[in-house]
């Protein structure tokens, strides 16, 4: 017992030291996304603001959500695609994206869920305006969502959709609350979501989770994977075989579950998890037109009537 006494100051003071090297570590990291994302004056980083392109004037409407962390700069490129192709596209900057780290410490899933419903309830005004919805990574587990409590929704894209959580990670996400207070911002890892270095240069994404940011991609996921066997709109399923992010048994597991009577899977090589900007996103975008024309024609034509 004498011996354990004696001893207990120099494991206080590795502990302390243990806190101020954390703290220190980061505070470095976080000078880092700061001085590589600058936020303009409304405090949204420059270039990673919403999309809103303007198609035919008769067209169907398309909502485009982005992923986890990220912002609709991953689906600019997709975005004007589909627009000179004659759709109206809006690709939203979701709660807590886009901004200062402080800010993304506090989004939630419900956030996250209530500003996709209410953007596709804009889009829509009442059932007047057909709109079909396109979701990357996290954006596609939140498109799973809103296509199990829209049953009418007339077509749905998922683009490398985050519908499986690693289980180290999930791990992390359930006892965020235990190490937040010692690690308020980690490293989001994933070099390898964006294969193409000039894309992955201009990526405005945090390149960093906090324990609340975490906490509620986790509860997205599992809502949305909760949602699958609901979802009955004609769903397009588009993965790279290089995913960083998730498993290609992870992805075809969540196809099995989708409740969709009419689905197809379509499988990349080339890209890594950011397929919306990576070496295939010509082929990512004219997959989506041609899915989106072949079932939205159709219900813009009998609306129309």
């Amino acid at each position: 017992m004498h011996a354990l006494l004696r001893s207990a100051p120099t494991y206080l003071i590795a502990l302390v030291l243990l806190v101020v090297a954390l703290g220190a570590c980061m505070a470095r990291f976080r000078r880092r996304v700061d001085t590589r994302r600058r936020l303009g004056p409304d405090g949204v980083v420059i270039g990673g603001g919403p999309i809103d392109l303007a198609g035919r004037a008769d067209a169907p409407r398309l909502l485009l959500l982005h992923g986890g962390g990220d912002t609709p700069q991953t689906l600019a490129y997709l975005a004007r695609s589909l627009a000179e192709h004659g759709y109206s596209v809006r690709a939203p900057l979701l709660p807590g994206h886009g901004r200062s780290l402080e800010e993304f410490g506090h989004v939630s899933a419900d956030a996250l869920y209530a500003a996709v419903r209410g953007a596709y309830r804009e889009l829509t005004e009442n059932g007047t305006r057909v709109v079909g919805v396109v979701g990357l990574s996290m954006g596609g587990a939140l498109a799973v969502q809103l296509a199990a409590d829209e049953p009418e929704l007339p077509a749905l894209c998922l683009l490398a959709p985050y519908l499986a959580m690693p289980r180290g990670i999930a791990l992390m996400a359930r006892l965020s609350r235990l190490w937040g207070p010692l690690l308020p911002v980690i490293p989001a890892g994933g070099s390898r979501s964006i294969h193409d270095p000039a894309q992955a240069a201009e990526n405005l994404a945090y390149g960093a989770f906090t324990p609340g940011a975490l906490r509620a991609l986790h509860d997205v996921v599992m809502r949305a994977r909760a949602a699958l066997p609901r979802v009955a709109a004609p769903t397009l399923v588009i993965q790279s075989r290089e995913d960083n992010r998730i498993a290609p048994h992870a992805t075809q597991a969540a196809f099995d579950a989708l409740g969709a009577h009419e689905k197809r899977l379509e499988w990349l090589t080339g890209s890594g998890h950011v397929v919306t900007v990576d070496y295939r996103r010509e082929q990512v975008a004219a997959d989506v037109a041609a899915w989106m024309d072949a079932h939205l024609s159709t219900t813009h034509a009998a609306r129309g009537r």
